[in-house]
């Protein structure tokens, strides 16, 4: 009588492990079946019929914790196997996620430095409607006081000025909630003049 043993696909390490576990059932139960099993009844006496029993128990048993032994190393093998995956894969996730963020980084640092020159380079840029040398930056927050007809006034040359409050926006940009707010003051007449006179006390250190 031959046994068979189920296919089973396994690395080359678990198949190093399990071969002996393997030939050892197999030599197990090729002797059991071969000696034991076929032998006439004429020669087997009721105490070794007796004694066959009880190795077929014996072997069942024997056979049935290799089975489980062999079960566990199969188990295992693919844990660590499913384990090495993902591990390779949460690797290969961070260091993508790692250059796609420090990328996104630099680009969003670079726009933000290229609207903070372009702000502060406003006045002097053909769409300025007002005199670079009238113009104050503040950056925030509004990016521009503009004393309309200031320079004209200091050198004589004029008797008015108005006050602008500007805000540079590149490209699509909208006012932020505060920035409106401020807008909607200037608007609705909300702005006034105040002198603080300070103290001589003030000045003391």
């Amino acid at each position: 009588m031959q046994v068979f043993l189920p296919p089973v696909s396994l690395t080359g390490t678990t198949l190093v492990m399990m071969e002996p576990l393997c030939r050892l059932m197999y030599h197990a139960f090729s002797f059991h079946f071969i000696h034991i099993h076929h032998a006439p009844d004429s020669i087997l006496y009721p105490a070794q019929k007796h004694s066959d029993t009880m190795s077929d128990f014996l072997l069942i048993a024997v056979a049935f914790i290799l089975g489980c032994v062999l079960t566990y190393l199969i188990f295992r093998t693919q844990v660590r196997v499913y384990e090495e995956r993902a591990k390779n894969d949460l690797e290969r996730w961070k260091i993508e996620c790692t250059d796609t963020i420090r990328k996104d980084s630099v680009n969003r640092s670079r726009s933000t430095l290229k609207g903070k020159i372009a702000e502060q380079m406003a006045p002097f840029l053909p769409e300025f409607p007002f005199a670079a040398s009238d113009a104050r930056f503040i950056g925030h927050p509004i990016d521009f006081v503009v004393f309309d007809g200031y320079t004209q006034a200091k050198d004589e040359n004029g008797d008015m000025i108005s006050v602008v409050l500007v805000e540079v926006k590149k490209g699509k940009g909208k006012l932020t909630r505060e920035e409106s707010l401020i807008k909607k003051a200037v608007e609705e007449g909300r702005v006034s003049w105040i002198t603080v006179a300070l103290g001589d006390e003030g000045c003391d250190s």
